[in-house]
């Protein structure tokens, strides 16, 4: 079978290329450059590290620039949630309109019949349907990224790494002496890089400064820009400890866009926890539920352990999602994600609203 392995440059998908090639599949390795703007992105360093990577495990290699497709698709919603005042996440985007999109349709082109990635995930066959689950090593898992991939895409994708642990995973590149072998994993976002966050966003959205208040209307300091803080944020507020405060720390409550306020309490209080949200978009993996009501597991953040919720179906693509125990910091436009108790993945959407 040919397989197009989108190849990073990194240890999972290196080690990912080199597992597809030991079950005997003709191996392409395919590099994506989703971002040319500034210096920081690594884009160029990565693909010295696939060039060696593919060479010392003996597959072709390919770069594809997705640069347009990724600012049009990704970049631009990024843009439009922070001037929305949500907080996106736009690797779970990155992932259903580039990495299973573009990518898959120029695999194709290359004679694929699948395609692989080196993320931690799995996915199984059941009543000629594609389930997407969570992946053996549980502190890896990545299926939360994956939530709004389509029956298309999942069917035509491998999981190499579905069932090894990380640390297997870098014995496996140290034995076979890649260059990725010891290379750090990739965090953040790619056109981010190391650059300081709110410098960089200043570039694309107008930053307007405003007043930081406690609940009770109280003046407490200054915010830089709506944009630049999220839900339950406690660092780089630069409020301090008040004299006339209990000398906790700071946290931010939520977001007046209107009259553009940024509301914080000194110490966790009850407003920066809810009791359930609504989500819209809602990508149902593989299909919606026959139930309008059901109980399961859900995550709201990426590296978060599940939380039991109660879920009520309202529409195509919206949920209700009622938690046994209430959550902190549930952010607007961010997904929540579904799963059942063996860890198969019913799907996520994005966080319109909170109570």
């Amino acid at each position: 079978m040919r397989v197009v392995v989108g190849i990073s440059g990194g240890v999972d998908s290196s080690v990912a290329a080199w597992l597809l090639k030991q079950q005997g599949h003709e191996v392409i390795g395919l590099f994506m450059i989703n971002w040319e703007e500034g210096d920081e992105c690594t884009a160029e360093d990565d693909f010295e590290d696939v060039k060696r990577v593919c060479s010392a495990i003996d597959i072709p290699y390919f770069s594809v620039n997705y640069a347009k497709e990724y600012y049009e698709r990704v970049f631009q919603y990024f843009l439009d949630e922070y001037k929305a005042g949500r907080t996106p996440n736009p690797d779970v985007l990155c992932n259903r309109e580039i990495k299973f999109g573009p990518f898959l349709e120029k695999a194709r082109a290359l004679g694929a019949d699948m395609i692989a990635t080196g993320h931690y995930a799995k996915t199984y066959q059941k009543d000629g349907k594609t389930y997407l689950a969570k992946a053996k090593d549980l502190t890896k898992d990545q299926s939360y990224f994956l939530n709004q991939l389509s029956q298309e895409q999942l069917s035509s994708v491998l999981f190499p790494l579905a069932d090894i642990e990380k640390k297997e995973v870098r014995e496996i590149a140290k034995k076979l002496g890649l260059s990725t072998a010891e290379k750090k994993d990739s965090t953040g976002i790619c056109f981010i890089g190391e650059r300081n966050f709110r410098k960089f966003l200043k570039q694309y959205l107008p930053a307007q400064e405003g007043d930081i208040c406690t609940l009770d209307g109280k003046v407490v300091g200054r915010h830089e820009g709506l944009m630049y803080y999220t839900i339950g944020q406690r660092r780089g507020l630069n409020i301090g400890g008040k004299a006339d405060g209990n000398g906790e720390r700071w946290f931010v409550l939520k977001k007046d866009l209107e009259k553009n306020i940024l509301f914080v309490s000194q110490g966790e209080c009850e407003e920066l926890f809810s009791n359930g949200l609504n989500a819209t978009d809602f990508n149902w993996i593989p299909e919606r539920p026959k139930e309008k009501e059901f109980d399961c597991l859900a995550k709201f953040r990426y590296r978060q352990p599940d939380q039991k919720v109660h879920v009520t179906v309202t529409g195509d693509k919206t949920i209700k999602v009622e938690f046994a125990e209430k959550q902190r910091a549930i952010t607007e436009g961010q997904f929540v994600v579904l799963y059942q108790e063996d860890g198969t993945c019913w799907g996520g959407g994005i966080i319109d609203n909170k109570w």
